[in-house]
């Protein structure tokens, strides 16, 4: 069984991580571009996946997320999207890109950017 507050999805690849950063410098001071969730709480770890970055909320006020498909996906079970926290200002917490997809939605990237992400629990 999972502990309590472990995420189950998929950790971004570092070697990728590090020039997707220099292609799409984060916008607030704190990079984040870590993982994409499946679900809190969860016990299994998820399968392989094809993924790419197709594209972009911010709030104008700290939080930047990346949209993610997910084997050509965006939708969550959870009902939420799949994305990349990107970055954050000041106080800003990476859960929150979830309330700015829900409540301004986001922007398509004039094209998609594949990316490798590999099953994690963390």
């Amino acid at each position: 069984m999972a502990k309590p507050g472990t995420v189950t999805g998929w950790k971004l690849d570092r070697s990728e991580r590090e020039q997707l950063l220099k292609d799409h410098p984060p916008r607030y001071e704190q990079a984040v571009a870590d993982h994409v969730t499946l679900e809190v709480g969860g016990k299994d770890i998820p399968p392989e996946v094809r993924a790419a970055i197709i594209g972009r909320a911010d709030d104008g006020q700290g939080v930047e997320c990346m949209v993610v498909t997910i084997d050509g996906n965006v939708d969550r079970p959870d009902g939420s999207t799949y994305h990349i926290t990107w970055s954050l200002g000041p106080g800003r917490k990476a859960r929150e890109s979830n309330d700015v997809l829900k409540q301004q939605g986001w922007k398509e990237l004039d094209h998609p950017i594949p990316v490798t992400l590999t099953p994690a629990r963390f």
